[in-house]
């Protein structure tokens, strides 16, 4: 089992920046793709980004240029920043792991197999 929990949501205006972290126990940290997905109300479930084992990242186009993913092996943390904040950003942000191991796919919900309980942002326009 990984544990996920999320931290950073909030509200902000549009243009703003936040900072969405994610840290995971259980297992070993470093076995893990970690990913980034949103939920809209009445929205389907949204890939945003996500960071391999040793930092290859991977981004959806509309968070190239303004989301930043990174990952802390040693801390087992993730983290995902994100600029120049839009209204259409605003969802409940969850944290993933999948297996590494599990295929290349990165931006499949249904690939991942341990998830956060996710955090609110909310971009005022």
């Amino acid at each position: 089992q990984v544990q996920l929990i999320e931290s950073g949501g909030g509200l902000v205006q549009a243009g703003g920046s936040l900072r969405l972290s994610c840290a995971a126990s259980g297992r070993t940290f470093i076995n893990y793709v970690m990913g980034w997905f949103r939920q809209a109300p009445g929205k389907e479930r949204e890939f945003v980004a996500a960071v391999r084992s040793y930092g290859a990242t991977h981004y959806t186009d509309s968070a190239k240029g303004r989301f930043t993913i990174s990952r802390d092996n040693a801390k087992n943390t993730v983290t995902l920043r994100m600029n120049s904040l839009k209204p259409e950003d605003t969802a409940v942000y969850s944290c993933a792991a999948k297996d590494k191991n599990s295929g290349s796919e990165y931006d499949r919900a249904s690939d991942y197999d341990y998830w956060g309980q996710g955090t609110q942002v909310t971009v005022s326009s």
